[in-house]
């Protein structure tokens, strides 16, 4: 799928594509949200939206394997890590692939996210689309940015695993 917008400015359209969808859903099977991964010129994005989650700050990450079974999520495996780095973008070993920043829930359960997945399009589907796939959790509590495996990030809430759409 190919998306093209352009705004009133007078700018010329910007042009995005669809390269992988997960739908979110929480331990009891309720849905959570939807993840895709987009182009935008020469990046990757990460654009997340939440619903139906605690208020608060939420670390989420990419994971290693796309299974997401319930209740815990284990199944997705420790977070997205091909070049061996340590955990946090305030880590000065860090941050690894699967690092992404908090999802902030309204009171309304509902939160969005849309952030630069730092993975070069050449290398995207060996990371993406390896054998196992590639899930996105989302955990019960804010990440810290740098304590090393999770960001002290708590228990995973909801999970989803990308697909190419």
């Amino acid at each position: 799928m190919t998306l093209t917008a352009c705004a009133a400015t007078g700018q010329a359209a910007t042009s995005s594509t669809v390269l992988a969808t997960a739908p979110l859903a929480t331990a009891d099977g309720h849905p959570a949200g939807r993840a895709e991964l987009v182009t935008s010129g020469d990046q990757i994005l990460l654009h997340l939206t939440a619903s139906g989650l605690p208020a608060g700050a939420h670390g989420a990450h990419l994971h290693t394997t796309g299974r997401c079974e319930a209740p815990g999520f284990t199944t997705a495996g420790g977070h997205l890590n091909p070049a061996g780095h340590q955990h946090g973008t305030e880590n000065p070993a860090g941050p690894h692939l699967g690092d992404l920043p908090n999802l902030i829930v309204k009171n309304d359960g509902t939160g969005e996210l849309t952030v630069p997945v730092s993975v070069a399009r050449a290398d995207f589907d060996a990371r993406v689309f390896d054998t196992d796939g590639t899930a996105i959790v989302i955990h019960a509590g804010p990440d810290d940015y740098k304590t090393d495996p999770s960001g002290n990030s708590g228990g995973r809430i909801a999970c989803g695993v990308f697909a190419r759409p």
